[in-house]
């Protein structure tokens, strides 16, 4: 058994690094660097340009970009996204490129341009029911169709929605190529805490043992389908909690560039085994405190 330790980046600039750091891939390219901050969106020449400058440098491996994720907390200058009083669930990321297709499309031609030549990967953020993953999916398929790229797309979805993970079955027996555990929001949103309230963050911890159960059951779900599951939130850089991820058949753990040796060394520490042991152990206990006890600081 192994699993592949790549990096989570924000621009083509962090690609040497992690490269540097022994990333074997990139599990999560935010695109939002190139969106952000400027008063019109990038052309398709521009994010073209973005996406093949990181992938000529990741040459063979792999490289998942993940499309654009703004709202909630990620405004955009030229898009009115109104006022929302819940906006961490309402007009955001997938949603906003279903909502505006020419926007979402113009990004979709220019990945799928940059996976003619390189083993680029895409992603969904924020899908939630199978109906936002087909659709995202078919408009992914008919850009790719319009630009003549050639060759086959692996394309994934992000499984930051509960729903997602109740439905993994179903989700697996579709056409998607994998899932990549966005453990922030998982958690915020399995928990029903905002992640930044100061009186509930300390709550916000993704080794609570049901997002564990969510992980492990979605990753049975994948691969009883012979597909893969990675995480690429915050709790893939966490030494301690990632023999447990290992356990509960994460295929893939895509961290922050400097976390990469510690989560290198955290996954060679213990048999596949143990960590099988370790995730059997922590989907039975009853707080997040007891799962980082199977894991003392000092083994992590």
């Amino acid at each position: 058994f192994r699993v592949e330790i790549a990096a989570n980046i924000g621009s083509p600039n962090d690609v040497s690094p992690a490269l540097e750091y022994g990333a074997e891939g990139v599990g999560l390219f935010r695109t939002e660097f190139l969106f952000m901050d400027r008063p019109q969106a990038p052309s398709e020449d521009e994010q073209f340009e973005a996406y093949r400058r990181a992938a000529l440098l990741m040459g063979e491996r792999p490289l998942i970009i993940r499309t654009l994720d703004v709202g909630g907390d990620k405004p955009l200058a030229y898009v009115d996204m109104g006022q929302e009083a819940n906006p961490f669930l309402g007009w955001r990321a997938v949603r906003v490129g279903l909502d505006q297709p020419e926007f979402f499309k113009t990004q979709l031609r220019a990945i799928a341009r940059v996976a003619a030549e390189f083993p680029v990967r895409v992603m969904f953020p924020m899908i939630a029911t199978l109906d936002d993953w087909r659709a995202a999916k078919a408009i992914f398929d008919e850009e790719r169709a319009r630009t003549g790229a050639a060759g086959e797309v692996s394309v994934g979805i992000m499984m930051e929605v509960p729903s997602v993970a109740v439905m993994a079955r179903q989700f697996a027996a579709s056409d998607v190529a994998f899932f990549s555990v966005g453990t922030n929001d998982l958690t915020s949103y399995t928990l029903a805490m905002d992640r930044g309230h100061p009186k509930l963050a300390t709550q916000v911890d993704p080794c609570n043992p049901a997002v564990l159960t969510l992980i492990g059951d979605a990753a049975e779900a994948l691969h009883a389908h012979g597909k893969w599951l990675g995480v690429c939130g915050g709790v893939a850089s966490d030494a301690q909690a990632v023999p447990i991820l290992v356990g509960l058949g994460v295929d893939e753990l895509s961290c922050s560039i400097p976390a990469i040796p510690s989560v290198k060394a955290a996954v060679r520490s213990r048999t596949l085994a143990e960590c099988q042991a370790l995730a059997s152990q922590a989907v039975a206990c009853s707080t997040p405190a007891q799962v980082r006890a199977l894991v003392p600081m000092t083994d992590s």
